[in-house]
């Protein structure tokens, strides 16, 4: 069987890490590592290559990736920090003259339509990104090349938010909450993404405590967080008050699980 290989493109929150105009000590730090784009990551198995979410660093994010190819894409949700760069999967387009397969449920497809409505119109402008929408849902499993992933509902603040679970890699990102039964989906994995905003609660995520103590719940013996914002603190600072096991996630991270 072929090895997972994670890409962490991104492990930013909406704003990505500087802040616009913020003068705090991350947002002024020269360590790569406190640089976050928007949250994303690129998933390899054989021959096949799939992003989760595809934020506006997206185009950024596949040049300093160096991916040459791009399989399909999977989206948590509609909100714009996970699909504002879908109009820059044109280059894989023109390369493969397929239209990309984008897996979501209903209600983000709906929301897709309208923001990029040039996309789906009937008259389309040559240039236009081509779509090809593929519908999931929290009950069904589905297959991209040869993996099933799994899906898992989960919430953000009164938003539902999907996570994914390919074979023990489990990937949830803004989440606030999950119910017992979705939670059973992560159950036995051997690597969880998780979100951790800020030090502070939040309305529509995981603060650190929450998501260290639900992460712990679930036993999962390594876990890598994300969608960070500027308010959780310098990297170095995190990652020393974590458990064993436990790391702040960072842009360019690559791990591999067999």
């Amino acid at each position: 069987m072929n090895s997972l290989k994670i890409d962490f493109l991104g492990t930013g929150t909406s704003q990505g890490v500087p802040v616009i105009g913020c003068g705090c000590e991350v947002c002024q730090s020269t360590m790569v590592k406190n640089k976050r784009l928007r949250s994303s990551v690129l998933i390899k198995s054989g021959n096949c290559s799939v992003v989760i979410d595809c934020g506006p660093d997206f185009r950024q994010q596949m040049l300093r990736s160096k991916c040459q190819q791009l399989d399909a894409v999977v989206l948590t949700h509609e909100h714009m920090d996970h699909i504002a760069g879908l109009d820059d999967v044109r280059p894989f387009n023109f390369k493969t003259k397929l239209d990309m397969p984008i897996y979501c449920t209903k209600r983000v497809a709906d929301r897709l339509k309208e923001q990029f409505s040039y996309a789906f119109s009937a008259e389309k402008y040559p240039g236009s990104p081509c779509f090809e929408i593929i519908d999931i849902n929290p009950n069904e499993n589905f297959k991209i090349g040869e993996e099933i992933w799994t899906p898992i509902l989960a919430e953000h603040g009164t938003w539902p938010v999907m996570g994914f679970r390919i074979r023990d890699f489990v990937y949830l990102t803004d989440i606030s909450g999950i119910s017992h039964l979705e939670s059973k989906k992560i159950l036995g994995s051997k690597v969880l993404v998780l979100n951790a905003l800020r030090k502070s609660k939040h309305v529509s995520h995981f603060s650190l405590d929450e998501a260290v103590s639900f992460a712990k719940s679930m036993n999962v013996p390594e876990v890598y967080l994300t969608h960070a914002s500027h308010q959780l603190g310098l990297d170095k600072d995190v990652n020393s008050s974590l458990p064993e096991g436990y790391y702040l996630a960072y842009d360019g991270l690559k791990i591999t699980i067999q």
